[in-house]
């Protein structure tokens, strides 16, 4: 174990400690702060991963932000997939404050977990009573139907708003994957058929001839930021007018724009698309700009971005998404 001294010279700088581990597992240290951050003598010759390498330290992993810890030590460890294929592993201590922050982020889980459970009790005896096993009258059944739908809308909201919160701490939890990105649209279309035929309103998907590249992506997070415009557009839309979701490559991005034909934003309201608070106030309603801010933070944390547009025919969404990240971890240096 290193010494007081020691520990206490890398806390006074802070810096990130580094290692190089190949393909074939060999670990290579690129500096000794990486052995002070996890008070070890010396670095194992060969590990699978940095999470072996941190759990053969005595470490555990603490949610899905990166941090890990030991008693009262955190650490917080990334890594980097390096054009070669060998991972650059990194980890430096979590501050004080950074601590602060993951007692919020346990806070904010404890209160899902216990909101999430309740809401879904409910909606599960009101599924279980609908299944038809049970007589009902046409009434209680209406009215069973009816709690299925606000149980189904509070947990989504739930689930926007402590996400939203932990996006706020800069701890918005996601994982990539190298995929492509039409089935992600296709679903998110599909998701939306009903509730755009409910409201006379032309949906379709406009997809190029040719596969698109992959994105590392968090394909749940994508789809939402997909299926929070398609929402905003669909509460505005009018009988007759159409959404199109469509697809194309710019270079080093994709750029996906889910359009609405018909009639265009106000300039105040193009402006405050992506503002939260400013617009729940106007609105008094939280839902649509929750999920509208939401959708911008979880395109950012993957290196992309959002933006909004008029025309005098209609109104388009969009983001974009960089091309093959080289790297598939959650956390970035």
């Amino acid at each position: 174990m290193t010494g007081d001294l020691d520990r206490q010279r890398l806390e006074d700088d802070g810096e990130p400690g580094f290692a190089i581990l190949s393909r074939r597992g060999v670990l290579r240290e690129l500096d000794d702060r990486l052995r002070g951050w996890l008070g070890c003598e010396r670095l194992p010759e060969s590990v699978a991963s940095a999470s072996e390498l941190l759990a053969g330290a005595g470490f555990h992993s603490h949610g899905g932000a990166g941090v890990w810890e030991r008693g009262e030590w955190a650490l917080r460890v990334g890594e980097r997939r390096l054009p070669d294929g060998d991972l650059l592993v990194w980890a430096r201590p979590v501050t004080s404050g950074t601590c602060g922050l993951q007692r919020r982020i346990r806070y904010l889980g404890l209160a899902s977990h216990d909101l999430r459970g309740s809401l879904a009790n409910v909606r599960s005896y009101a599924a279980l009573l609908l299944n038809g096993r049970i007589p009902l009258e046409a009434k209680a059944k209406r009215g069973l139907e009816t709690i299925l739908r606000n149980t189904d809308k509070a947990l989504s909201f739930a689930q926007d708003f402590f996400d939203a919160s932990r996006a706020d701490l800069g701890m918005l939890a996601y994982e990539r994957e190298r995929q492509a990105l039409e089935p992600l649209l296709v679903t998110a279309v599909e998701r939306h058929m009903e509730l755009a035929g409910g409201a006379s309103v032309a949906l379709g998907l406009e997809l190029p001839e040719r596969p698109l590249p992959e994105v590392d992506v968090d394909a749940g997070r994508v789809q939402h930021a997909v299926e929070a415009f398609l929402r905003h557009h669909l509460l505005r839309a009018q009988a007759g007018e159409q959404l199109r979701v469509r697809v194309r490559s710019e270079g080093a991005w994709l750029r996906v724009e889910v359009r609405r034909d018909g009639v265009p934003l106000t300039p105040e309201e193009l402006a405050l698309t992506f503002v939260r608070e400013e617009r729940a106030f106007q609105e008094k309603k939280l839902e649509d700009s929750l999920r509208m801010a939401l959708a911008r933070q979880e395109v950012e944390v993957l290196g992309g971005a959002v933006d909004a547009s008029t025309d005098a025919g209609g109104t388009t969404l969009s983001l974009t998404l960089p091309i093959a990240l080289a790297t598939s971890t959650s956390v970035q240096v």
